[in-house]
């Protein structure tokens, strides 16, 4: 049975994390993705490190299942009726692009010239901060977006602000970026005409940031910094046993409050605790209560611990360090590891999160630069 994107064609000027990441969903559910890097060094991620077997492992993570066409887009631009982005675009569904601004328009590659020589081509920009504004030409690099957008600001402990340890931004920029070209194909069914999608790591971050902006707006201040707690819920974050396991809990409401108590603690005395007693008022003393719970903890084991935490239905979990999740049981469980090759041999990565009965994603290998040059031109030709 076909992925539902077999067929698609989507040609990417890419480089980075926002619009690889976008385009690795796009081929898992079976689009054709040409990936149009420049000759010799190719994409600037392909540098990052060297932490995979030699390879980089942001290139590894977002570049499997594409095929790598080596092209001097400048030169191409010239090129006349032999320029191959122009009949590469003829067979294109899809062109997703993330030049700095004003780029994609000095090559010719620009949305509006696009749309008018190909108007069922969907076209996507990713930018920092949008095609307009006063921000429109400043670097956007994902920390830089994180401190703009003020997730750095609520991210970290009271002391010293930090930046999210995942690239943020740029995921979510391709997030969106892939779920508006799915609904642009859509909309390409109904209608027959292709359509623009710009896409900015900073509009992307702050509509993740609506809980603080909200908070912010509503309050007249922001939320505090909290490490692995929250600032408006309590208890809730990271506690260690007395044999170091460190257990994440979080209480939402009274009835688990009183569980916790009773169950986990063993103290049902403190669910009437004047300093306890609501929500707010756990969070307006938290360092006391968490002299309380560490007291308790520290008498037990991290499997007594999450024994109490099940038996109470507590909300839990361990704090586990990256490497655990290598081997994290619930991984291993439901076989969600597989292989996918590369230049350097055989690699051990994740399914996708995208699943579909009886259809396996595509898992083909992570390129070489310019790899499929020579057959994505022959296929021109044909």
């Amino acid at each position: 049975m076909p992925l539902p994107l077999d067929g698609i064609v989507v040609v990417s000027c890419e480089q980075a994390v926002a619009a690889p990441f976008a385009t690795r969903q796009l081929a898992e559910l079976g689009a054709r993705v040409i990936k149009v890097e420049r000759p010799g060094d190719g994409d600037f991620a392909r540098a990052y490190d060297t932490a995979v077997s030699g390879l980089s492992s942001h290139f590894v993570w977002l570049n499997r299942s594409k095929e790598s066409l080596a092209l001097d887009l400048k030169a191409d631009a010239g090129a006349g009726a032999d320029a191959v982005m122009p009949r590469l675009l003829a067979r294109a569904d899809v062109f997703v692009q993330n030049f700095a601004p004003g780029a994609a328009e000095r090559l010719g590659l620009g949305h509006e010239a696009l749309r008018e020589r190909y108007p069922r081509l969907v076209t996507c920009s990713i930018s920092g901060y949008g095609p307009s504004g006063p921000y429109r030409d400043a670097k956007a690099y994902d920390l830089l977006i994180q401190s703009e957008a003020g997730l750095v600001s609520v991210t970290g402990t009271p002391e010293e602000p930090a930046k999210s340890g995942i690239p943020a931004a740029d995921i979510g920029a391709g997030m969106y970026a892939f779920s508006g070209i799915l609904a642009a194909l859509y909309d390409r069914e109904r209608t027959g005409v292709g359509t623009h999608l710009e896409i900015s790591l900073f509009d992307a971050l702050v509509e993740w940031m609506g809980f603080p902006l909200q908070y912010t707006a509503g309050s007249g201040a922001p939320p505090p910094r909290a490490g692995t707690s929250h600032p408006a819920i309590a208890p809730y974050g990271t506690f260690a046993a007395g044999d170091g396991t460190e257990v994440v809990i979080g209480i939402q409401n009274e009835r688990e409050w009183a569980a916790f108590c009773g169950v986990v603690l063993q103290r049902p005395d403190l669910a009437g605790d004047e300093r306890f007693r609501t929500g707010a008022l756990r969070v307006r003393h938290r360092p006391a209560l968490h002299a309380e719970i560490d007291a308790v903890f520290a008498r037990l084991t991290g499997d007594e611990v999450t024994a109490r935490l099940a038996a109470a239905r507590i909300a839990h979990a361990r704090r586990r360090e990256v490497a655990d999740v290598l081997e994290h049981p619930q991984l291993a469980a439901r076989e969600r590891w597989t292989e996918v090759g590369s230049p350097a041999g055989p690699l051990r990565t994740v399914l996708p999160p995208i699943t579909l009965p009886g259809r396996p994603p595509r898992l083909d290998p992570i390129p070489e630069v310019g790899e499929h040059t020579r057959a994505i031109l022959d296929w021109l030709d044909d």
